[in-house]
């Protein structure tokens, strides 16, 4: 007899007006990191909200709803958006998209959010790049967008000038980013390629051969 597969229900999701939202003594989150709340605060300005915010229902001591709601997981999103409303350009009640959750704990939230959470890979970033400069947009203008240096703009948009071949064995972590970076003194593909067929298993090589030294040496030849 075949067995019967549970079925997953998924949080219900609902607007919520922002003056009903407080945070939660439950975040983990405790140590400052990545980007900073004025800058999320004008990234949620220009492109609104990305993610919605977690949340749970904050009962009184009989355990009767209350109508406020506490922020377990999306602390930084609430912070953002409290320096939004506090700046006037957003308002006290404007609805914000939360996800309500019942089951678990609220530390158990915030953890799965935090811990789930994976960096983007620079080849990614890369290519996003890239398709934002064939639309047209600067590269200030791309660094701006994603708070980021233009020297990381740069940097990415360089990889541009990699054959695809050697950029696919980057993304299965076959050379480090600096020893592809070195490949970008040479816009010839096929040499690249066989620079790296050759030299691949031999890091001194790669670092000396092909990243740009001081005097100026560009890639290697293949002899």
């Amino acid at each position: 007899m075949a067995k019967t597969v549970q079925k997953i229900q998924l949080s219900a999701s609902r607007d919520i007006p922002f003056n009903k939202l407080a945070l939660s003594q439950a975040n983990v989150r405790r140590i400052k990191a990545g980007v900073s709340i004025e800058e999320l605060a004008e990234d949620i300005a220009r492109r609104t909200l990305l993610q919605s915010i977690t949340v749970r229902r904050v009962l009184d001591e009989n355990g009767a709803e209350t109508g406020m709601f506490e922020i377990p997981a999306g602390g930084r999103r609430y912070r953002a958006l409290e320096l939004l409303v506090k700046q006037k350009r957003l308002a006290r009640n404007a609805p914000i998209p939360c996800v309500v959750r019942t089951e678990g704990t609220p530390e158990e939230d915030s953890l799965a959010e935090n811990v789930q959470r994976a960096p983007l890979h620079p080849l990614d970033q890369f290519q996003a790049f890239l398709a934002l400069r064939e639309k047209g947009q600067s590269e200030e203008e791309i660094a701006a967008a994603f708070f980021v240096s233009v020297n990381v703009v740069k940097q990415r948009l360089r990889l541009a000038s990699v054959s695809p071949k050697l950029l696919d064995i980057y993304a299965e972590d076959g050379v480090t980013l600096d020893q592809l970076m070195g490949f970008t003194v040479s816009p010839d593909h096929e040499r690249q390629e066989q620079v790296l067929c050759r030299y691949r298993h031999n890091t001194s090589y790669v670092e000396q051969e092909i990243m740009p030294s001081k005097s100026g040496r560009g890639i290697a030849r293949p002899g």
